[in-house]
């Protein structure tokens, strides 16, 4: 199952055909549009290559790859925060106490409708009078990390009722906590099932950092501000920026297909993989070492009580079987 699957429903054979139509219109569309922007801007020279040399030098290059690290580091720190603050609100709605549950699910509910804009200007505005003074970076991290929780938090919710409900109950059965069957059985597999979606999660991330300038944040778009308003060249400037976010928003998108690609060939050749008697392979369970010896020993008994009632039903002539005596 890759992520698609229990996140949104499969389409269907009409819905693919949509899908294919709709995005031969876009592509057709778009290449217009870009064949009708590169006409006008050939037609006032913004195509001249004296205004393209400078991004060439190394000096600009660094000035830029200044910003996109910038934005790396706040998308990095938000990616992180967000996550963990996102794992916990998925913990506290699966198998946190009934208010406990209830908070995390209102706090999803409400921030994920609100504009990540709207939690900027909080930020911005709402906390310094409040006492609470962050740096451009740590305005920008707080934001993103309020907003994109919700998200993170409703994968890792999607992942975990997406597997069988029976995996937790074995291992309960072996003598695992609750808290150690999530940690040890149901989580690992959970996250291996929803990294694709992580992964462009990061890549709305990246695109969120954006709203540094806003701040005052010295983030790629920001620096780029800076850059345009130095060599007037506006709309060069702001095309190599839009560039720069493309090839690293793309990257991560293919990324994230192939872990789900990846996904879905695992899990085919784990359904596939038996043993040389036609058995299904079944992996075991961590944790189950350390199973109450007790209960290891009650179900021995159990089973060593189970065939002893076989070996008596076998000696049993066959015609007593039939008379039901």
């Amino acid at each position: 199952m890759s992520s698609s699957d229990f996140l949104f429903d499969v389409p269907g054979p009409k819905a693919k055909r949509r899908i294919r139509i709709a995005t031969i219109a876009s592509v057709l569309v778009g290449a217009a549009l870009l064949a009708l922007a590169l006409v006008q801007f050939g037609n006032h020279g913004q195509l001249a290559f004296g205004r393209w040399r400078p991004f060439g030098t190394w000096p600009i290059i660094s000035y830029l790859l200044q910003g996109l690290g910038g934005t790396a580091l706040a998308a990095a720190l938000s990616t992180v925060l967000a996550g963990a603050l996102g794992l916990l609100l998925a913990f506290a709605r699966v198998s946190g106490p009934r208010p406990v549950s209830f908070l995390a699910r209102a706090y999803m509910e409400v921030i994920r409708v609100l504009p990540g804009l709207l939690l900027i200007y909080v930020v911005l505005f709402a906390l310094p009078p409040l006492g609470l003074e962050m740096s451009p970076l740590w305005m920008i991290v707080t934001a993103i990390t309020v907003y994109r929780a919700t998200q993170f938090g409703e994968i890792f919710r999607s992942g975990i009722l997406s597997l069988d409900r029976g995996q937790g109950e074995a291992a309960l059965a072996l003598g695992m906590s609750k808290s150690g069957a999530m940690r040890h059985v149901i989580f690992p597999q959970a996250l291996r099932r929803v990294t694709p979606s992580l992964v462009g999660q990061l890549a709305g991330i990246v695109k969120d950092t954006a709203f540094g300038y806003l701040v005052s944040y010295a983030d790629l778009l920001f620096l780029g501000k800076t850059l345009s308003n130095y060599n007037h060249l506006l709309i060069q400037t702001y095309l190599v920026i839009a560039l720069v976010y493309f090839l690293v928003n793309f990257g991560l998108s293919r990324l994230a297909r192939w872990l789900e690609a990846r996904e879905r060939r695992s899990g085919r050749s784990a359904v596939l993989a038996t043993d040389p008697d036609d058995e299904l392979v079944v992996p075991p369970v961590p944790g189950a070492e350390h199973a109450p010896e007790a209960e290891l020993a009650a179900a021995d008994a159990a089973e060593w009580e189970l065939a002893e009632e076989v070996e008596r039903l076998d000696e049993i002539p066959e015609t007593t079987k039939l008379d039901g005596r």
